[in-house]
């Protein structure tokens, strides 16, 4: 011990240096007991993850002051410090710096959180993790059809929320439109084909519709926006092969490809069922002439 003492003594900088790094250590593993504290006692997974994430940045922010006043020998020094450091970095980590400040906006604005399904920067996919620097998304569409995973795991720049819009599916209304359209022959009788869609569309959707309703009246209240209407809807439209239903209704943003596939298949069995009262069209070509022609067969001799 007295030679560790004697060493030390003769080099004061490496002793500074490692008071400094025991000083880094013991917050580090603080930060990470507590945290790991916190993931035992907190049940509900919305406020452990966000108290683990608070603890995480206010850790951070307590070694940025350490550091600042253990080297300056002074915590009144703290403030120049910060001056001197900030110009000499501002050009060089303005991207890192702007994605600290957006993890700031984001969590303090709650422009999207764990859970959220969202568009930024034209990706698509269920934000997993927000964390100082990046926001991580399971991302979805690209070579997969509707709103299905692709299977891989974006990680995108916090900055990028100062860059441009972000469309939240889930936020305040969880609830999207859907639309598809129904091909109807003419000749059908078009008042069943009408009320066998609507019948469908409002018994498979009556929980989404009921729902939703109650969604919708709080964001009513909460921005200037008009009513909508949400329930299922027709809309009917003529067309030179046949008569297009357009079917328009409310559904969990989460839900859109089973709901969709449902609904079809519901109104074709029921269109089945009605004995050719109903048909649906497909693409057809009429005949309206066919053109003269002559041939001439001359017979050798």
């Amino acid at each position: 011990m007295e030679q560790i003492k004697t060493w030390f003594a003769e080099n004061p900088t490496l002793f500074s240096v490692f008071k400094y790094v025991l000083l880094v250590s013991f917050v580090l593993i603080l930060i990470q007991l507590i945290r790991r504290y916190l993931r035992k006692k907190v049940a509900n997974t919305n406020a452990r993850y966000k108290s683990q994430k608070g603890v995480e940045i206010i850790g951070y922010v307590v070694l940025i002051i350490l550091s600042f006043s253990y080297f300056t020998g002074n915590i009144k020094d703290f403030s120049l410090a910060i001056g001197l450091f900030s110009a000499g970095v501002a050009f060089t980590l303005q991207e890192l710096i702007l994605s600290i400040a957006g993890s700031l906006y984001i969590f303090i604005v709650k422009v999207y959180k764990p859970g959220d399904r969202i568009e930024i920067n034209g990706i698509k996919g269920d934000v997993i993790d927000v964390d100082s620097i990046y926001t991580t998304m399971m991302e979805i569409g690209q070579w997969v059809s509707s709103d299905n995973y692709s299977g891989r795991i974006v990680k995108l720049s916090n900055a990028f929320v100062f860059k441009g819009p972000i469309y939240n599916y889930s936020q305040d209304f969880p609830f999207i439109w859907d639309e598809f359209n129904l091909p109807i022959k003419y000749g059908s009788d078009m008042e069943l084909a009408k009320s066998i869609i609507i019948k469908i569309a409002s018994e498979t959707l009556s929980e989404y519709t009921k729902n939703s309703k109650s969604k919708w009246s709080e964001v009513v209240n909460k921005y200037y926006i008009e009513d909508a209407v949400v329930d299922p809807t027709l809309a009917i439209t003529l067309t030179d092969n046949w008569i297009q239903f357009n079917l328009r209704y409310i559904v969990d943003y989460k839900k859109r490809r089973h709901t969709k596939h449902v609904l079809n298949d519901y109104i074709r069995k029921a269109i089945e069922n009605t004995n050719g009262q109903v048909l649906l069209a497909s693409t057809t070509l009429e005949l309206i002439k066919i053109p003269e022609f002559n041939v001439n067969v001359n017979k050798g001799k």
